[in-house]
């Protein structure tokens, strides 16, 4: 075979096909092990945030200070209204309980989530009106964005956590402010019902993952282009 036939039977077209998909697949793999390095940042902020020591609320009410621990005064939060959210903890079907509290800053509120209640329990707090201030301790999270699958509200109770329905179900149509507070000491400590917690960081970090699949498919989409071009050049 002459260097001109080779020339003319050279694939051309699949070459720039599988080299513009390789790099398309080689840039996707850098681009998950980017994503990998920045989550693993988010992470390590979020345990290193956890581990400060609680402060007034207002000192670090901010989005960026998301995990940190505070300590709010919320008048008549152990008999205060509270919808209820759908839930399961530790293998546990039950509700948490949700509540609004006045920030220092008013007119401004938040959503304090108090804590779980196993479905096995029945009762709740009383609601009732009262001034007698409560304070708890809590961490703050920023309200997740409720999936588009979940049921739709039955009165007071949610299938997802939707921070301004919720507010609203609670009498808050303005002034309600983000990030929200998870109870990490109980606002009914005499009702050993009420578990309050804050759940883990819903971080998972698989991108190392991703990452070789893209990496691994571009290898692949290589050897089955050399395969295929050394069986057009010598046919």
């Amino acid at each position: 075979m002459t260097i001109e036939a080779a020339r003319v039977r050279f694939p051309w077209g699949l070459t720039i096909v599988c080299v513009l998909a390789c790099v398309l697949l080689v840039s996707l793999g850098v681009w998950q092990v980017q994503r990998m390095q920045w989550k693993a940042g988010l992470i390590a902020e979020a345990e290193a945030a956890a581990t400060h020591p609680p402060v007034p609320v207002m000192q670090v009410y901010r989005p960026r200070h998301e995990f940190r621990s505070v300590i709010i005064d919320c008048p008549g939060l152990a008999t205060a209204p509270f919808v209820e959210m759908k839930t399961i903890e530790n293998g546990e079907i039950g509700v948490r309980l949700i509540s609004a509290c006045p920030l220092p800053s008013k007119p401004f509120v938040t959503l304090i989530d108090r804590g779980f209640v196993s479905a096995a329990i029945s009762a709740r707090p009383s609601v009732r009106p009262s001034n007698e201030s409560v304070r708890i301790i809590g961490q703050l999270r920023m309200p997740p964005k409720p999936s588009e699958f979940a049921p739709p509200p039955e009165g007071d109770v949610f299938y997802a956590r939707d921070h301004l329905a919720m507010g609203r179900a609670l009498g808050v149509r303005k002034w309600l402010a983000s990030p929200m507070i998870f109870a990490t000491t109980s606002s009914n400590p005499e009702w050993l019902a009420l578990e309050p917690s804050a759940p883990p960081a819903a971080f998972s970090n698989n991108h190392l993952g991703y990452a070789l699949t893209w990496f691994g498919l571009a290898l692949a989409l290589a050897g089955f282009y050399i395969v295929l071009l050394r069986r057009k050049l010598t046919s």
